[in-house]
């Protein structure tokens, strides 16, 4: 159910429409738009009556939903959603760029890279301290010291931090240290984990799974939004196909496809979407391209002795590069670009 209130309902109606909602046994979700504000409904296991809604006064209409999500939806909100962190944001007018090494190897490394990645303007600094590995004999990360050094390069360059949460436990830490907290791709049905994130204060960065479909990526947002938490990007990186050219097959047209369905802001990472240095830069482009709000990107001084993923990682010099062709690309289709 979708409660859309009037242009002109004041604070205290919409408070009255949420306080019926809750006697009800059912939880209300609040979103202001520009215009006006929609309240979805959640915790019904079956059909909602209308008729409780639709003579209080402030309701222009009560709708029923019968997409599996409700929280997602451009129904609830017209307006793109802009995920802000302190002065930077991802879904507004500026292209976001995530941009770091796979792993946080050691703090040389660390403040290496995040030199080159302040230099070129980008906002956000992205590192792995837990790092979820095929083999368990690689490298799985410093832990709570690759946190601390994430926190010192934030300290240092001014950088937000995005770094992935494992567990629930593993939340508890990011949560200390970082900003934005990156649910894998290996974790977007760690159902438990999403509710987790979902009472988090900090955003979440959620990636597409392995071979997961538009709707199950859009449920598995859903899953934190039901929680309370609305400020989610979504993270396209690559599914898993028969192509052996590539690491991961770039879904890029789900870029498109998410936008017409959902408010929330989407992102590409051309790195473990194709796997491969030389196709980074590329698909980079073709993602501002299409649309996205922004790009992570792994970036490593010494690609060659990285840890991990270091076929993938850009040198610094071909990072600084991929940032001035995708904010040219930027700046010619931003004006076009579907709200």
């Amino acid at each position: 159910m979708l409660i859309v209130m009037k242009a002109d309902a004041t604070d205290h109606q919409i408070e009255a429409v949420v306080r019926v909602i809750e006697e009800l046994g059912y939880k209300p979700h609040p979103m202001p738009g520009a215009t006006r504000t929609a309240i979805g409904i959640t915790g019904n296991q079956g059909s909602v009556d209308p008729s409780h809604f639709e003579t209080l006064p402030g309701v222009a209409e009560a709708i029923r939903v019968s997409k599996p999500y409700k929280l997602i939806t451009r129904d609830l909100r017209p307006e793109k959603t802009t995920v802000r962190v302190g002065d930077a944001a991802i879904g507004g007018d500026e292209l976001a760029i995530i941009a770091g090494p796979c792993a946080i190897e050691s703090r040389n490394q660390g403040f290496a890279v995040a030199e080159a990645v302040r230099r070129s303007g980008a906002r956000f600094f992205r590192g792995g301290a837990f790092k979820p590995r095929t083999s368990p004999y690689a490298f799985q990360g410093l832990g709570e010291e690759g946190l601390r050094i994430l926190a010192e390069i934030r300290e240092a360059y001014g950088l937000k931090i995005v770094t992935e949460a494992l567990d629930e436990a593993g939340v508890d830490l990011v949560e200390r240290y970082a900003d934005i907290i990156q649910i894998g791709a290996r974790s977007m049905q760690n159902f438990s984990l999403l509710r987790r994130v979902g009472r988090s204060p900090l955003p979440v960065l959620l990636k597409r799974g392995l071979s997961a479909t538009l709707d199950e990526w859009l449920l598995a947002a859903e899953y934190i939004m039901a929680e309370g938490n609305y400020r989610v990007v979504l993270c396209e990186r690559g599914i898993r196909t028969f192509a052996q050219h590539t690491r991961n097959t770039l879904d890029l047209a789900a870029i498109p496809a998410v936008r017409r369905i959902s408010h929330l802001p989407v992102i590409v990472d051309p790195s473990h979407g194709t796997g491969k240095n030389f196709m980074v830069t590329p698909l980079a482009r073709a993602g501002v391209a299409v649309g996205a709000d922004g790009l992570i990107v792994e970036v490593h001084d010494q690609p060659d002795h990285a840890l991990s993923d270091g076929a993938q990682a850009l040198t610094l010099e071909q990072y600084e590069q991929l940032v001035s062709e995708v904010r040219a690309i930027h700046e010619v289709i931003a004006p076009a670009a579907v709200t």
